[in-house]
This record gives C-alpha cells, structure tokens and sequence, in this order.
C-alpha cells in the first residue's frame, strides 16, 4: 500500500489533477506490484515560490511547472523495479502532456509495522501476544 504525496504548482485543473493521478498509480501497479484497489493519494498545490529547486540539477534542466512526487511504500523492490517504476512514471506523465523532465521523484521505504489503516492497528503485522 504506497502512499503518494504530489505536489505541484497550483492552477492545473481538476482533469489535469486527477489524470496525473492515474498515470501514477498505473505506473505502480505494472510495474511494482501495487494492487490496483490500493489507491491512496494527497495532490497539494503551491503558490508560486513555495516549490523550490535549482532551474538544473544533474544537467536536468527543470522550469516552472516542476512536480515533485514521493512515494512512501514497503521496503524491499530491486533497484531493477524502482528504475522500471521512474521510466513508467515518465511515460505516465508524458502520456498526459507534461514534460518528464520537471518530473522528481523520491521513494521512501518503510516497514510494515509503520503503516495503520484504521482502529490503531499494525494490520500488516500479526497481533501482539498478551
């Protein structure tokens, strides 16, 4: 179960919103094994000057438009699977009429016992013993 955090410059319409997305959560589950009912996203938009970044890093060049997406999931994919996740985002967000390149992506792995889905249970985990 990922958690997705995007985070972008305001004005993208909802249509936008809502295609970047599915774009995302289909890149997950083709290529990393994300069941597709384990949608849970938040889609934050900034002002102007509250998203920052160099206009270059790594000689990317990167404009106004730059979307800034971290995925929080289990620890544990091959370094093959997160490369296979970073294309298919890329085309995802292509796909939809945004330019890869403003495109930065961070992955934060966590165990199982750090996530509760309600009740302030640990359902990945098996119930302690008393």
């Amino acid at each position: 179960m990922p958690l997705v955090r995007v985070n972008l410059r305001e004005g993208k319409n909802e249509d936008f919103r809502r295609r970047l997305g599915d774009a995302i959560h289909q890149a997950m589950v083709d290529t990393i094994n994300v069941p597709p009912a384990d949608k849970f996203q938040i889609i934050t938009e900034h002002r102007p000057g509250n998203l920052v970044f160099p206009d270059s890093y790594l000689d990317v060049p990167h404009e106004e438009e730059v979307i800034f997406v971290q995925i929080f999931l289990n620890a544990g994919r091959t370094i093959e699977l997160k490369q296979a996740l970073y294309r298919a985002l890329a085309a995802g967000v292509e796909a939809i009429g945004f330019n890869p390149k403003d495109l930065i992506i961070n992955l934060v792995e966590v165990r199982k016992e750090d996530w509760s889905f309600g009740n302030g249970l640990a359902q990945y985990v098996p119930p302690l013993q008393a």
